[in-house]
């Protein structure tokens, strides 16, 4: 028995473990597989709330705050588990021709009020930042302040820092049956054992959806998929993470760069496809024309949590002991630690004044206009 169950181990539910086992609550978090191997895994860990934002939304100035709290989380972080989680910052978003540029320019004047540094730059400025970049670059917005972050490195220094604050993880635990009692969900049966709370935390990414169903709530949740290639063999030609039409790249710490990433509705299929890989190194060579000479050392496909309007589940689910934690789609990297602490706050002080209305499962009462 626990004071808190959290079912997922990616960043969301990690994040939550950490955040809620440092204020001193007794934290059981199960896994079904390996934690932070699914969608946090896939990822390539872009911390950039303005990357594909039209319009200043909710998850916009939710990330804005994200993106401000990560450095105090990664010395924290750092401080607790020993190891840096590679948190760098820098990227660049380019245009190609005239109506990309128009279309880049809107979006630079109504963000650079938001208050981060945003550079306006045209083609040669571009390739001043970024040597290697194509000469077809015609203009690009360099925001100094977004950045990235290795996702396999933070999420395994959220799990160890949980840990490190009592939390107790099982992996490769799957839920086999929901318990209840009262009319409430009492806990679940995993991996041979039972694990009661009377709080549970739903935070299984593209699954949560089938694990609240079998709990008799209706949470539209579902996977879409992500395809990306790491390129190498080469001295990695970019310093920034580089924003395209089609794409990004991302050069991590060991050399490699990372091109993503692709968008499909393929249900639970976690697996590449050649049509997806050669567009991925289609876009990193139009980028980058030197990337066309690199090899590719491993693919990969994940599976981001959506939902009907592009916004994630924060929050208590009416009626019910369970809170949500997912659907947050291609911002898990982003907005996973200000998760976590939304979701102790909301449990631990009954404060759930952090969370945006357009995040809160009560939005489904009423219908939501589908992006899908």
């Amino acid at each position: 028995t626990s004071d808190v169950l959290i079912s997922g181990g990616g960043i969301i539910g990690c994040a939550c473990a950490y955040e809620l086992a440092k204020r001193g609550a007794r934290v059981t978090l199960l896994e079904y597989g390996k934690t932070g191997m699914q969608a946090t895994n896939a990822a390539a860990g872009l911390l950039a709330p303005l990357g594909e934002s039209g319009a200043p939304t909710a998850i916009l100035r939710a990330g804005m705050r994200a993106l401000r709290e990560y450095p105090a989380l990664v010395a924290e972080l750092r401080e607790r588990c020993g190891f840096d989680v590679e948190l760098r910052d820098g990227i660049l978003k380019v245009a190609f021709d005239e109506d990309e540029s128009a279309a880049l320019l809107r979006r630079f004047s109504w963000q650079r009020e938001l208050g981060l540094t945003l550079d306006w730059l045209d083609g040669a400025m571009c390739r001043e930042l970024e040597p290697r970049l194509s000469e077809r670059v015609v203009a690009g917005v360099f925001s100094p302040q977004e950045a990235w972050v290795s996702n396999q490195l933070l999420a395994l220094a959220l799990e160890r820092a949980a840990r490190s604050y009592g939390a107790v993880i099982h992996e490769r635990t799957p839920v086999a049956r929901i318990r209840r009692r009262g009319g409430r969900i009492a806990g679940v049966a995993a991996g041979g054992e039972i694990y009661e709370a009377p709080v549970i935390v739903l935070a299984a990414g593209a699954r949560s959806g089938q694990i609240a169903a079998r709990m008799g709530i209706v949470l539209p949740v579902f996977p879409v998929r992500g395809q990306m290639v790491a390129l190498g063999g080469m001295s990695a030609p970019i310093r920034h993470a580089v924003w395209g039409r089609e794409g990004y790249l991302v050069p991590r710490a060991n050399g490699l760069v990372f091109a993503g990433a692709t968008v499909e509705h393929a249900g639970f299929r976690r697996r590449t496809t050649k049509a997806g890989v050669r567009a991925m190194r289609r876009m990193a060579a139009t980028l980058v024309p030197q990337l066309a000479a690199a090899t590719m050392p491993f693919e990969w496909a994940g599976l981001r949590p959506g939902t009907p309007d592009g916004m994630p589940f924060i929050g208590p689910i009416a009626d019910t002991n369970v809170v949500a934690a997912t659907g947050h789609y291609r911002n898990g990297i982003l907005l996973g630690p200000l998760t976590g602490k939304l979701v102790a706050a909301g449990i631990l002080d009954g404060d759930w004044s952090g969370v945006p209305d357009e995040f809160s499962p009560e939005r489904l009462r009423a219908p939501i206009p589908s992006t899908a």
